[in-house]
């Protein structure tokens, strides 16, 4: 007899109607082109203000033109795992300008930032160890734990106190803290300095994924770890990617040389995918020059964050605090802030509207996001589209619920 079990195409139907109801489905939208920080979406041009690229590299010339150059000599594709025979020698010149940019001992690329996250606490922790992470944390890192069988406690969002509680409470264990270095829905950026002094008393070791800091800040643009005047004895490891300030695709995973070498040699999510191509390697680190050398991106970027806060505030817009280029503005309910989006694409920009499990039930957002690629006008015209949206959806939401 067969047995009775869950049909999970029904458990899938059930699910997607249930996220209907809260407004929660999400759809996929189609760049036919790129121009600068435009983007033709569904046969219409519209701003991008919600994507990463901080910097405007990735379509900057000499990044393009060094993919291209590789393609054309290596092929496009690596051909095989790091370990076997796909590790090419652009691959370690990445390597070595990353480390050497983050005055680090050692740097391991890897194929996304998730993957990174999950080789990291794959291979450090095991079932009687424990991962203190906040609460925020981007859901690599949450996957990540619970992937390696630790126990996995969060502490409130940046309360370097809780992290110490929760460490605490398991005194016997190895332990990693884990934390993002720049809060990719909120923007604002981790305590570092008092984590650090956390893990230090409690033989813990920080681990810092600073996906949103890399390229963006501290000396350099060498991120939320430099910035805190941290070194590698305070932080034994942390995660650079390469697809959001640097403009491309993949992430390196920079300290310890000790660390590094053991993550090469057991992190399944190194071990058993196919290397990046080298092409996209030598476009990084094309990227990672230019986010090195040209100061003025970096400086031009925070210019656009103070005029578009100041500007913001100035029209009665209730801004999050964070003065880094991730603008976030709560809307509350899903519904809300799928009109806000639809109010603001109309108006000619492209805001997607961030919703829960991305954020917590009751904070869906406009996740707004500069970059040194807008113009003074962009940011402009983008304040003014708000703020129309906001007296707009305010009339209609009084005319549709009478006091």
């Amino acid at each position: 007899m067969a047995p009775d079990r869950p049909d999970l195409r029904e458990r899938a139907r059930q699910a997607r109607e249930a996220r209907d109801a809260v407004h929660g489905r999400r759809r996929r939208r189609v760049v036919t082109r790129r121009d600068g920080m435009r983007c033709e979406v569904d046969g219409r041009w519209l701003l991008n203000v919600c994507g990463n690229d901080y910097l405007g590299l990735s379509q900057h010339f000499a990044v393009s033109g060094a993919l291209q150059d590789a393609a054309a000599t290596d092929g496009v594709g690596s051909g095989g795992s790091h370990l076997v025979s796909g590790h090419h020698a652009r691959h370690a010149a990445l390597e070595r300008e990353i480390a050497d940019w983050l005055q680090l001992p050692a740097a391991l690329l890897l194929g996304s930032g998730f993957a990174a996250n999950l080789a990291v606490l794959q291979a450090l922790l095991g079932d009687e160890d424990v991962c203190v992470q906040d609460r925020l944390n981007h859901a690599s890192l949450i996957d990540a734990a619970r992937l390696a069988g630790c126990r996995l406690r969060r502490y409130p969002h940046a309360d370097a106190q809780g992290a110490l509680r929760q460490l605490r409470s398991l005194p016997g264990s190895a332990a990693v803290v884990a934390t993002d270095g720049v809060f990719s829905m909120d923007g604002d950026v981790a305590p570092l300095r008092e984590l650090a002094v956390v893990a230090r008393v409690q033989h813990a070791l920080l681990y810092v994924d600073d996906a949103h800091g890399i390229g963006v800040l501290g000396p350099d643009g060498r991120g939320s770890v430099a910035e805190a005047r941290l070194d590698v004895g305070a932080v034994p490891l942390q995660l650079v990617t390469l697809g959001k300030a640097l403009g491309g695709y993949g992430a390196v995973l920079a300290g310890d040389a000790d660390l590094v070498a053991h993550l090469a040699e057991t992190a399944r999510p190194y071990l058993y995918t196919t290397a990046l191509p080298p092409a996209q390697a030598a476009a990084s680190l094309a990227a990672v020059r230019l986010a090195r050398l040209e100061h003025w991106r970096r400086e031009r970027l925070m210019a656009l964050v103070q005029r578009f806060r100041t500007r913001a505030r100035a029209a009665g817009l209730d801004l999050m605090p964070s003065e880094t280029p991730i603008q976030p503005l709560r809307c509350g309910d899903n519904a809300n802030a799928l009109a806000w989006s639809a109010a603001l694409e109309a108006a000619g920009f492209w805001v997607a509207a961030i919703r829960p499990p991305t954020v917590p039930e009751g904070q869906a957002r406009l996740r707004i996001t500069l970059s040194a690629a807008h113009a003074d006008a962009d940011v402009d015209a983008l304040v003014d589209a708000l703020a129309r949206a906001r007296d707009t959806l305010g009339a209609e939401s009084a005319v549709a619920t009478p006091a």
